[in-house]
């Protein structure tokens, strides 16, 4: 669960954001202060998310969170407020807020919002441990270059096309699904194969699923191998038809969608995409389209590394 804590002048909008945080179950305010002169690092143990008014009568917003990240609070910031002047708005991302909850409160939007922060968070927890689990690729690498490719990619470029990917997963609404950690291993096992040549094309998924599992674990029995493979090849494509379904949603709500214009026909087959739309418009829950899991992999692959 996610730990808030709440900097707002306005008691009723500190219960307003208390209630709905409360009511969506994904975290619980920790602290409260009506001022950010009332607030320092100490009282910020665990927080994980400050909301945080822009305006306030002593020390506003942006002030506030210029003096917590010099004294080293490195959590989230959402900011709260009905400013709309540019320049001041520009400020605060710069100061580096997530994103903007606009007054007077909308319950649906800070749902939304708390949501969008979550997948983040629990991408962030992943990506920490993809990043564990790719020195450990690297290092076995570069002890056995012919298994994995003769020149293994740098951590640095490791980490950039992590960085790319988590940004396509929150688009896709699939950061929070159980195979997101597997589609970036599997993004970097293709970028150190793609230094000798090879394609996706040219491996059965399974195969491909086998090595990033001997690579992550070393030697597995023939049983072990089996269910393990299993239930990656399993968790990959819950997520490929969650992106699926996400994508043929945002078309059915916009067809105007950049997400949807940009994404839907690179990913899928678009006949596939129109026919879900159908399916959706029509209140059905499962689908009868077809879909290409390797296609996904390839042009996610091609994506985050553009």
């Amino acid at each position: 669960m996610i730990r808030f804590f709440l900097i707002e002048d306005d008691a009723v909008v500190r219960r307003m954001l208390e209630r709905i945080i409360q009511d969506s179950g994904l975290g619980e305010i920790v602290g409260q202060a009506s001022d950010g002169n009332q607030v320092s690092i100490d009282q910020l143990f665990g927080v994980d998310v400050i909301i945080i008014d822009l305006l306030m009568p002593e020390l506003d917003g942006i002030q506030t969170i210029k003096k917590l990240q010099a004294e080293g609070f490195a959590g989230r910031f959402i900011m709260v407020s009905q400013v709309e002047n540019k320049e001041m708005i520009g400020e605060a991302y710069l100061q580096g807020i997530d994103t903007f909850i606009q007054k007077p409160i909308n319950r649906l939007e800070v749902m939304s919002v708390l949501k969008r922060v979550a997948d983040y968070l629990s991408l962030e927890a992943s990506l920490h441990t993809i990043r564990k689990s790719l020195q450990i690729l690297d290092i076995k690498g570069k002890q056995e270059p012919a298994d994995f490719g003769s020149k293994p990619a740098s951590f640095s470029e490791q980490d950039g096309l992590a960085q790319k990917a988590q940004q396509l997963l929150l688009q896709l609404g699939i950061a929070s699904e159980a195979g997101a950690p597997d589609l970036l291993l599997i993004s970097q096992w293709l970028a150190q194969e793609e230094r000798r040549g090879d394609q996706l094309r040219d491996i059965q998924l399974k195969e491909l699923y086998s090595q990033i599992l001997l690579k992550l674990h070393g030697t597995l029995d023939e049983q072990s191998m089996g269910k393990e493979v299993r239930a990656m090849e399993q968790r990959i494509r819950r997520m490929v038809l969650q992106a699926f379904n996400h994508l043929s949603s945002l078309g059915l709500t916009d067809y105007a969608n950049p997400t949807f214009e940009h994404f839907a026909p690179r990913l899928f087959d678009f006949q596939e995409i129109r026919q879900r739309m159908q399916e959706l418009e029509a209140g059905e829950k499962t689908t009868k389209c077809r879909i290409s899991v390797r296609k996904f992999l390839s042009v996610f692959f091609m994506e985050a590394k553009a």
